[in-house]
């Protein structure tokens, strides 16, 4: 006996990807995910491709694969897809220190966020 598997945690016609360890912190990942928020999938791509921000280059790679699973794993037709949702929250944050005159230390934080992109294939009653 072997467990059930777990339920869909997206609609039928959505695929997901979730980055769960990106660096950086979460206010400037959803500035880079504001961008992309309602947008068609190729139309995203685009944006992160050219878009000064350094976090964009981690939200593509996250998108492209939201993408390739909506393609390869729930057979959804590329060219209708658009982002339905990017949510960003909070990961680990790594605790570092800097040494200071006087032998003291102060206290570095490097966060990390999560990007949860969610691609939905659009209906033929103009939803997007």
């Amino acid at each position: 006996m072997s467990k059930p598997a777990a339920p869909r945690r997206v609609g039928d016609n959505e695929a997901l990807a979730v980055g769960t360890t990106i660096r950086g912190s979460a206010q400037k990942l959803n500035l880079v995910a504001a961008l992309i928020r309602g947008k068609t999938a190729e139309e995203a791509m685009n944006i992160l491709s050219f878009s000064t921000k350094g976090m964009a280059v981690d939200a593509r790679k996250v998108l492209a694969s939201a993408i390739a699973n909506a393609e390869n794993n729930h057979n959804l037709d590329v060219d209708a897809l658009f982002v339905a949702e990017a949510s960003v929250g909070k990961s680990v944050t790594m605790k570092r220190f800097h040494t200071r005159g006087r032998g003291k230390s102060t206290r570095i934080l490097k966060p990390f966020s999560r990007l949860r992109i969610v691609v939905r294939e659009a209906t033929e009653e103009g939803e997007a």
